[in-house]
């Protein structure tokens, strides 16, 4: 039997008066004139909280610690171009407004009762799931 192997990433839950943080992915070749919450790859050596630090500096300029992150949630996604395991964390605080920087062409905060229509669908079902329960696992068939 094969063994898999998944890609793994962070994502980020900024919420604040009933809204969420959202940005427009371009130039990825992902899921690219969709949106997503900030979110990447973990670099090797590094923990999902510290790729999701480092992820939120890098694409819309906002500061955290890891200590500033708390659990979320995990989902097995797949999608056209493959499966991946990613990691959930909501900010508790940071620093900074966000602006897009890098791989994201605009952030913006949505209420979290009205997404954008495209926004990715692993991302509207952590959304989901993220205000129906405290910790969550979620497994896409």
């Amino acid at each position: 039997m094969q063994r898999v192997t998944f890609p793994v990433a962070s994502h980020v839950f900024f919420v604040r008066e009933g809204t969420v943080l959202l940005m427009r992915r371009v130039g990825t070749g992902f899921e690219d004139g969709n949106y997503s919450l900030p979110s990447g790859h973990l670099e090797r050596g590094e923990s999902p909280r510290e790729a999701a630090c480092r992820e939120c500096r890098e694409e819309v300029g906002l500061e955290l610690m890891p200590d500033d992150l708390e659990f979320s949630g995990v989902a097995h996604y797949h999608s056209p171009l493959g499966d991946g395991i990613d990691f959930f964390f909501r900010a508790m605080r940071w620093g900074g407004e966000p602006s897009p920087y890098d791989e994201c062409d605009e952030v913006q905060w949505f209420s979290l009762d009205a997404l954008p229509q495209n926004t990715i669908p692993f991302v509207r079902r952590a959304i989901e799931w993220f205000l129906q329960a405290g910790q969550w696992f979620d497994e896409q068939d």
